[in-house]
């Protein structure tokens, strides 16, 4: 006989986050303007350039290349891409090792963006009491207006966000007349849409359970913390005392009193449980679902200041701080990761700054290896592809050396010249006379040398010469 069914997860309890006041508040709504007015904003910033887009920051998917102000990263240069993640990888885990989850608290998108949309709502439906008589409420016009108004604001909020990441692969301008007037091309509406809702639904109505559920920082992080970190912690022995927390009524009125009766400093108010955005009792102790935003603190700390007592019942401290050690913040762990992560730092940017201005690649082309033509020449195929990074013309000589007697074919190609940020693809064969026949293969080098003028240095670039199959 089956037994009682069992619910595979628990069912979302709605949380009110209520507003608070504070540094920690105060901090936060600073990085989220910040934030805010980096992403929206720079789009629309103008950046004169000899050739591209004159926009600071934009990604050419077609031109295969993206302009970051006076960076040019081409295709080839995707491997820079590789340094910046590990670059974030490493200082994320030196952050985390030294201060938590700050970047949870403070940088992630989801927490910014969830941050505006509680704002929105708070501001429509009324702070934390009124937006949980307003749910309790049968639907009324009242109610229907103001759920409305608020998925309303969500939903334009979503699109800003959607359409603002559009604006960066191509011109704003450009792109916000064309999308408006129905002549965008079809993946322009189609990521506009698609991040409007993915936003619409993890910053609105998701919330929390993006951070409990789906993120998989919030579960690999412990293996990050130990004893020194700093985590968002109550003070039990000073908030519980030896007769537990108790509210404010007749005879707990004054630390005093409260000491006489064996109270802690913690009045029970539940002020910190009600400014936690994942809806945690931080005196429950550490748990994975903090995202260390330390609002707790802040309203912690309101209450302490009206009652005029020391803040600190609910701090930033360690494990170890907590235990009466002093914290230590230079680990082994923890330089290693800064090293790692500045050794890292060095290498990309020593990368960027010593990148050649024209580079060339040679492939062989295998199929066939060579060929024999008709009057007993051994011919192999070779495709070169030359990158101008230049913001100008660069006439060219493609040559070779290493070859005795043998000629270079290029084809039609007669005048080679590379316009400002151009590829070119050639097909060169390669032909040797029969007489010239010795061991195979035979190395040699193709040369770039650009012509006099355009003051860069001669490129050259190895190859092998097959006269048989056996390679």
């Amino acid at each position: 006989m089956a037994g009682p069914s069992q619910e595979l997860y628990q069912a979302r309890i709605p949380i009110y986050p209520r507003s608070v006041k504070g540094r920690f508040r105060n901090l936060k709504w600073a990085i989220l303007a910040l934030a805010y007015g980096v992403y929206f904003l720079l789009p629309w910033v103008r950046w004169e350039r000899v050739v591209g887009i004159p926009q600071a920051v934009v990604f050419d998917i077609e031109g295969r290349r993206f302009y970051l102000f006076d960076l040019v990263v081409h295709a080839q240069d995707i491997f820079w891409l590789a340094g910046v993640l590990v670059i974030a990888a490493l200082l994320l885990f030196l952050v985390t090792g030294i201060a938590g989850r700050v970047f949870c608290g403070y940088f992630c998108f989801q927490t910014l963006w969830t941050d505006v949309y509680i704002f929105i709502e708070r501001l429509v439906q009324g702070e934390r009491p009124a937006r949980i008589r307003l749910d309790k409420l049968p639907w009324n016009l009242e109610k229907i207006g103001k759920k409305l108004t608020t998925h309303a604001l969500w939903l334009l909020v979503g699109f800003w966000t959607g359409f603002t990441f559009t604006l960066y692969w191509g011109s704003a301008p450009d792109l916000f007349v064309q999308f408006f007037t129905g002549t965008a091309p079809f993946p322009a509406y189609a990521t506009t849409l698609f991040l409007m809702f993915t936003t619409y639904v993890m910053a609105g109505l998701a919330r929390e359970q993006v951070c409990t559920y789906m993120c998989p920082y919030a579960r690999f992080q412990g293996a990050m913390f130990d004893r020194d970190t700093l985590i968002v912690a109550y003070d039990e022995k000073r908030g519980e005392g030896e007769g537990g927390r108790h509210k404010i009524t007749r005879g707990f009125k004054s630390k005093e009193d409260r000491e006489v009766e064996g109270a802690g400093d913690c009045i029970d108010c539940g002020y910190c449980v009600q400014v936690c955005p994942t809806g945690i009792d931080i005196r429950n102790g550490m748990q994975y679902q903090c995202i260390s935003c330390a609002l707790c603190i802040d309203a912690c700390d309101t209450i302490m200041d009206s009652l005029g007592w020391q803040r600190g019942l609910i701090e930033y401290t360690s494990e170890k701080a907590q235990q009466g050690g002093k914290t230590r913040y230079f680990k082994p762990k923890n330089i290693g990761y800064g090293l790692a992560a500045l050794g890292a730092s060095v290498a990309l940017i020593m990368s960027i700054v010593g990148q050649v201005p024209l580079d060339f690649t040679v492939s062989q082309i295998r199929q066939p290896l060579f060929v024999q033509m008709s009057d007993g020449r051994i011919q192999n195929s070779y495709e070169i592809k030359i990158n101008n990074k230049t913001d100008r013309v660069v006439p060219f000589v493609l040559d070779m050396e290493g070859l005795h007697e043998a000629e270079l074919d290029l084809g039609q190609m007669t005048r080679l010249q590379l316009q400002p940020e151009q590829s070119l693809r050639l097909l060169a064969r390669v032909r040797l006379p029969q007489t010239a026949q010795q061991v195979s293969p035979q190395q040699f080098r193709f040369l770039v040398r650009p012509q006099a003028g355009t003051e860069l240095p001669e490129l050259s670039q190895p190859a092998f010469f097959y006269l048989s199959g056996t390679h």
